[in-house]
């Protein structure tokens, strides 16, 4: 799976990670998801974000994570 979604642009959002150049920023989309806001729900509340934006943030999120911990919890 690729990561054409989430762009990283130092001119948007303070060069946060965010949803296709969107001032949505992939950290915003996990804090909604933490929250227990369901997938529809938070489609409904962001009607600019699509389902496979959701899925490549989870996917970041994962390989952010991966990279930083690599290692450290061995």
């Amino acid at each position: 799976m690729g990561l054409d979604r989430i762009v990283i642009n130092p001119d948007v959002c303070l060069g946060q990670p965010t949803v296709r150049g969107l001032r949505i920023t992939v950290a915003f989309v996990l804090k909604l998801l933490a929250s227990n806001l369901s997938v529809p729900e938070i489609l409904e509340a962001y009607p600019e974000l699509e389902l496979e934006d959701i899925r490549q943030v989870l996917h970041y999120a994962a390989w952010a994570v991966s990279d930083q911990t690599h290692g450290v919890l061995a």
